[in-house]
């Protein structure tokens, strides 16, 4: 459990840093050609990953159907809609959006899942949302009113969501690490096509030939989407999804520190208040307190 935790811990720093990668790479870039490019880079990664570790091996019938019933939430819808939401509005309001996703899922795995939701763990979720708050609106001050791009993260928050449910619910006898290359390649192909019917240029991808697109580019590519997607949706099967949504907390934390480093945007106090409770938030969310709590009555029972 710890080792999985760790992984979780390495995927949010690499999604917290992609957010600075990705807008470097759209203002050179259509958001969604980008988007479709990336992600199908990221797709055939994953799937030249698992044939390396042994557990590549083609669908069977019932199984395509479930892979591509989560690739149009998990890939197609979540991360157009992402793309043009982020398009349409602020990184502070984007970044905000985002860090509902742990709120979001955890509320779909009680309704569908029926998993129990203790006051601690509900208590835990809460305050890593405020967290997020904390270290996006009052960190900069720049919050806006709600948009029509506000409006569409959003979906692409709560399609994601809902695809995490969808992940856990997977046949057992199919890896999650593979069914995500699967999901990945398919999704891609059908935004690629929709970025063309949208009228976006293909000469575009060129613009990667630069060493700094380039390297950003194969950064959000292949360690932030396939790495951290084929690693994300593994946890997912292991520990369930309100578990590991906690953890997309940090993702807002790891996004400030890069937009500091890399955008060279300022840390203020209030952004590492929102760290402390970011932090606070995955140690209740997670069960953590609970299972010491756990072991703890149990040592003194004997």
């Amino acid at each position: 459990m710890v080792r999985i935790y760790m992984l979780l811990l390495l995927v949010m720093l690499m999604w917290g840093l992609n957010v600075s990668a990705i807008k470097v790479l759209v203002d050179a870039i259509n958001p969604m050609l980008l988007t479709g490019f990336r992600v199908m880079t990221a797709g055939v990664a994953v799937l030249v990953i698992c044939f390396v570790m042994g557990i590549f091996r083609l669908p069977h019938k019932n199984e395509w159907l479930i892979i591509s019933y989560i690739a149009i939430f998990n890939v197609i819808l979540h991360h157009s809609f992402v793309a043009i939401g982020l398009d349409l509005t602020s990184g502070i309001n984007g970044s905000l959006i985002l860090g509902m996703n742990p709120l979001i899922t955890a509320m779909m795995a009680y309704l569908i899942l029926r998993q129990r939701m203790t006051w601690l763990r509900g208590f835990g979720f809460v305050l890593g949302f405020i967290g997020v708050v904390v270290t996006t609106m009052m960190g900069t001050g720049e919050l806006s009113g709600v948009s029509l791009g506000d409006f569409i993260v959003f979906l692409g928050v709560a399609v994601q969501g809902f695809s995490f449910v969808l992940i856990s619910k997977l046949n057992p006898a199919f890896d999650p690490r593979l069914a995500t290359g699967y999901m990945l390649v398919i999704g891609a192909a059908v935004i690629f096509l929709t970025s063309q019917v949208l009228g976006a240029g293909l000469q575009e991808i060129t613009n990667l030939i630069d060493w700094q697109l380039g390297l950003a580019f194969l950064f959000s590519a292949v360690l932030a989407t396939a790495f951290g997607h084929m690693t994300y949706n593994y946890a997912i099967k292991k520990v369930g999804p309100a578990e590991t949504a906690i953890f997309l907390n940090l993702n807002t934390l790891f996004a400030v520190l890069g937009s500091s480093i890399f955008l060279n945007e300022t840390i203020t106090l209030n952004h590492m208040v929102g760290f402390v409770l970011i932090l606070c938030g995955v140690f209740l969310g997670t069960g953590t307190l609970e299972y010491i709590m756990l072991k703890r009555r149990e040592r003194t029972r004997f």
